[in-house]
């Protein structure tokens, strides 16, 4: 596992940040008082006549003794605090350094380091590292006052960094630590090192009397027994793994204890890993040191050349600890902390050792993080962040990169406008939009467009993402080709597309690496198949071996006791009706365990009360989806299945001896569910799973060709919302040149404003669709109320609005638009109820259907929580044929999703009204002839510039 290289360009000397330059010159002499303000908003709209609220900003005064700065406007508080703290290095002329120390310079503080923490006063300081010295003043015998050098190593950072800076190749051989620090000391008069083979070091001059009893009076003198739990990895892979008890004194110290375990005579002669886990954590391995110095003591100290540990290699703990570990090794979770002076402890059980084995991918932290190790997958898809359960995508992705000992990812957003978005679907790369609209408003998103609720209004994200090692040679680069309305969804879709391939190869890490290369081309991944090897295949081969392994050596057939046959599970209790569909989200109550052949004997090792999960995402494994998909709510299943790997099952047993006492016999896992309750998925989103393009975009597309057809050049959108049929129409070349908007929602309108500005106004290309547009107006106002302004359109449109409002709304719409807007065409289109069977998969029943009869037997629900009402074809058909007829007007009835000459139709209904030619003398709305009840709230002309705020 090494890593070679650049590394010393890499490490830089920490530089210390303004506010703690201004901590140590001044103390508690400077204060600091953060303020929030109140910044006018961005006039990203001119002539908007809503009232934009400003960002959420904070100011810091800093007060000195002698003078007092105050910061910028910031929107984080501690950027504001280091704004001022710079703010003061100025003007007191002090400038930071950020200069790397040389190899010298870092080898001479490395050596005043090591005097230091010998000296009497670092004794008495809080530090992890002091405590240990204390506990080697306890110890007897010729061990008595002497520190291991690797307690040196791992409670104190400062050498670790030097180090770093002396030789690279420390951050690939850690333990070369030991070697400079024992080398530093020996070159200390005042300090005595012990022989090769013990690495410890001790004070020639003992402690003065008064010292010690002063930092012992910080401890507990109370002679007390600590039993802790740890487990015992013999070196060879035959040997089980074993829990070990360490019986502990609080007046020893411990590390003599863990050697004792080792077969060895004292802690010196003990090596300790790097920490497991959080950098919070105290769990290590502990190992036998080795029998010669790590470093060739007498070579030139900065071609200093690497000596390899001898012994065989622990395959097992090298794989947790991401360093190489030899020989047998004890893991623990003992040590000092800076919490206090105290001896920290935890168990570590067989179950804790198996959570660490399968945290070692992406699949592993997942299931860890919703405690359900044989139920959850990770799943496939990024939906929406509400309806993801457990860790996020970038949070294991950044875990995994800290189990590997890689650098941080590195995330690339891209602002993509939505004519890419448009220009893609065309294609035969279908771009992602998962995240669902969000009504606002009673006609927000009334046309189904998904509304981008972040920063660059009308635009869609793409993201990139970079891993690259410590070293900074690139491993991976992932750009997958998807569009997502958020960026923080297009963050979390790239790391799920890096971790689905990752878990792939986990699952078969022997895969040759043209596989690996298609495979990564199906997520746009790019690997350099060089660095992949060095930093991640040479140890997941450990985790190969270790799987080989799983069964204990045992024949896998022999546990072979059921087959994965689904057809015959056993479902039990009434029919309700609510059934899960793609996209619901389910809870479930469930519970898994041990069985042996025949039933004999059973073992809990798993459940959950409360379990959800979305359906459709590969958020639990196939057989579980499976059988929920046949289940309605309240009733309950069981099915059997074959065995996972031996760690799963370990990883989820609170009793390993008695689970492991069921492994050694023929036996399977048992699941047992009930189906609490379902969450039928937003509209959009139901659609989106059923077609392509959805249904929002081929309603656009429907208005478009109406649009090019009759050569308009005028049109009204009622219920506008957050502008996306505007929007959209915008991406089209077409004939109109004046279009407005209506809608209640005043943040909708915001939105649409915004859209429409950076459309019309921010984007000068000649040759963009929308150059034909002259005009646009937006009005705040119901569209059940009449305005002279919009009278006579050539097009109105309102599609998926009126389902939104209650039915005698929905039909005083339609009088209201017919009799006095008379727009030339006018669309309508609405949810298909009769459709819902398809999109929901249960049996329909008809809404004036008796309501105990109705509770009785299935049905479907309403497509949106915020429907009022959803029309069968038969009713649509009855609402729009009395309007035309009433108004002059011919109609049409088509639609878009499915087919006319299909069962159950279109899943989006829609009718076009033509109006029929007008008599001299109508005699509608002749009274409303001047009536403004609409608010203008943003306008927009060509021959114009916008009016600003």
């Amino acid at each position: 596992m090494e890593t070679g290289g650049s590394l010393a360009q890499a490490i830089r000397k920490p530089t210390l940040t303004p506010k703690a330059i201004i901590h140590q010159r001044f103390g508690s002499n400077a204060s600091y008082t953060v303020k929030e303000v109140e910044e006018p908003a961005q006039n990203e709209c001119p002539g908007l006549a809503i009232l934009q609220k400003g960002p959420c900003l904070y100011r810091c005064t800093l007060e000195l003794p002698d003078f007092t700065v105050v910061s910028d406007s910031f929107k984080k508080k501690k950027d504001a605090e280091q704004s001022a703290a710079q703010m003061a290095l100025e003007k007191l002329g002090i400038k930071p350094s950020a200069d790397s120390p040389t190899a010298e310079e870092a080898w001479r503080e490395l050596i005043a380091r090591v005097k230091y923490i010998f000296s009497n006063e670092f004794l008495s300081a809080l530090h992890p590292l002091s405590s240990h010295f204390k506990a080697a003043l306890r110890r007897i015998g010729d061990a008595n006052g002497s520190v291991p050098a690797s307690v040196i190593a791992i409670c104190d950072g400062k050498p670790n960094n030097l180090c770093k800076i002396i030789n690279p190749t420390v951050e690939s051989h850690p333990f070369l630590v030991l070697s400079y620090i024992m080398r530093a000391a020996a070159g200390l008069q005042e300090l005595v090192v012990s022989p090769e083979e013990r690495l410890s070091i001790w004070r020639k001059d003992p402690y003065p009397p008064d010292v010690i009893e002063s930092s012992m009076s910080q401890q507990s003198n109370v002679a007390e027994c600590i039993t802790i739990m740890a487990i015992y990895i013999p070196c060879s892979p035959e040997k089980a793994v074993e829990p070990v008890v360490l019986n502990i004194s609080t007046t020893g110290y411990y590390l003599d204890v863990i050697a004792q375990k080792l077969g060895l005579s004292d802690g010196n002669m003990v090596l300790i890993s790097r920490t497991i886990g959080k950098a919070s954590s105290e769990t290590r391995f502990y190992f036998e040191a080795p029998k010669s110095y790590l470093l060739d003591m007498s070579s030139d100290l900065l071609n200093a050349k690497v000596v390899t540990l001898g012994g065989p290699l622990n395959a097992r703990a090298t794989y947790i600890c991401g360093q190489d570990i030899y020989g047998d090794s004890i893991l623990a979770s003992i040590g000092y902390t800076w919490k206090g002076q105290d001896l920290f402890y935890e168990d570590v059980t067989l179950q804790s050792y198996y959570r660490m084995l399968i945290s070692k991918t992406p699949n592993g932290v997942y299931k860890l993080s919703r405690e359900a190790i044989l139920a959850a997958e990770l799943p496939l898809t990024f939906t929406t962040k509400t309806n993801w359960k457990g860790s996020f995508p970038r949070e294991i992705l950044s875990s995994f990169c800290r189990q590997y000992r890689l650098s941080e990812p590195v995330f690339c957003i891209s602002d993509s406008p939505l004519k890419a978005s448009l220009e893609l679907s065309k294609s035969n790369k279908k771009p992602e939009v998962p995240e669902t609209a969000e009504q606002e408003g009673g006609y927000a998103n009334g046309n189904g467009a998904v509304d981008s609720k972040s920063g660059g209004f009308g635009s869609s994200f793409t993201c990139e993402v970079k891993i690259y090692s410590r070293c900074q040679d690139l491993i991976l680069e992932c750009a997958p080709n998807i569009l997502y309305k958020k960026q923080n969804d297009a963050v979390q879709g790239v790391s799920l597309k890096v971790l689905s391939w990752l878990n792939a190869f986990f699952k078969d890490t022997a895969m040759p690496l043209e596989k690996q290369k298609q495979l990564a081309n199906v997520f746009g991944i790019k690997f350099c198949p060089q660095n992949f090897s060095k930093e991640v295949v040479q140890c997941a081969s450990v985790y190969n071996c270790r799987q080989n392994d799983t069964l204990g050596g045992k024949d896998p057939e022999s546990y072979d006791v059921v087959e994965n046959d689904l057809s015959s599970v056993n479902i039990e209790g009434p029919e309700s009706g609510l059934c899960p569909s793609g996209g619901s989200l389910l809870c479930v109550s469930y519970s898994v365990s041990l069985v042996t052949k025949g039933e004999l004997q059973k073992e809990l090792l798993e459940s959950i009360e409360e379990f959800e999960f979305e359906m459709g995402t590969g958020a639990v494994i196939p057989c579980l989806e499976v059988v929920v998909s046949q289940m309605s709510v309240g009733q309950s299943a069981c099915f059997y299945r074959e065995l996972p790997p031996e760690d799963s099952v370990l990883a989820a047993a609170k009793d390993s001896e008695n689970a492991l006492a069921f492994l050694s016999l023929p036996c399977c896992l048992e699941y047992s569910i009930i189906l609490l309750r379902v969450t039928e998925p937003p509209e959009d989103r139901m659609e989106q799973a059923l077609f392509s393009p959805p249904l929002s975009k081929q309603r656009v597309e429907y208005a478009v060709r109406q649009i090019k057809e009759s050569c308009v050049t005028s049109l009204v959108d009622f219920g506008c919302g957050s502008g996306s049929l505007l929007e959209s129409l915008l991406e089209y070349p077409t004939s109109l040149e004046t279009i407005a908007g209506v809608d209640i929602s005043q943040k909708s309108l915001s939105r649409a404003a915004k859209v429409l500005h950076s459309k019309l106004v921010m984007k000068s290309d000649p040759d963009a669709p929308c150059k034909s547009i002259k005009s646009a107006v937006l009005y705040d106002g119901s569209i059940t109320d009449f305005d002279s302004r919009l009278r006579g359109f050539d097009l109105g449109t309102c599609l998926e609005v009126i389902e939104h409002m209650e039915e005698d709304q929905a039909c005083l719409f339609g009088d209201i638009v017919l009799s006095s807007f008379r727009p030339r065409i006018l669309i309508v289109s609405t949810p298909n109820y009769e459709y819902n069977v398809i999109l929901q998969k249960s049996t329909l029943t008809s809404q004036e259907d008796d309501p105990e009869e109705k509770i009785q037997s299935q049905s479907c629900k309403f497509r949106n929580h915020d429907h009022k009402f959803e029309w069968t074809r038969e009713q649509f058909k009855h609402w729009a044929s009395e309007l035309a007829v009433r108004y002059n007007y011919n109609v049409e009835f088509s639609g878009v999703g499915g087919a006319a000459d299909q069962e159950p139709g279109y899943a989006s209904q829609i009718a076009v009204f033509r109006r029929g030619i007008l008599p001299k003398d109508d005699g509608h709305g002749e009274h409303e002839d001047s009536a403004c009840h609409y608010k203008a709230i943003w306008e927009w002309n060509r021959s114009k510039p916008p009016l600003t705020n």
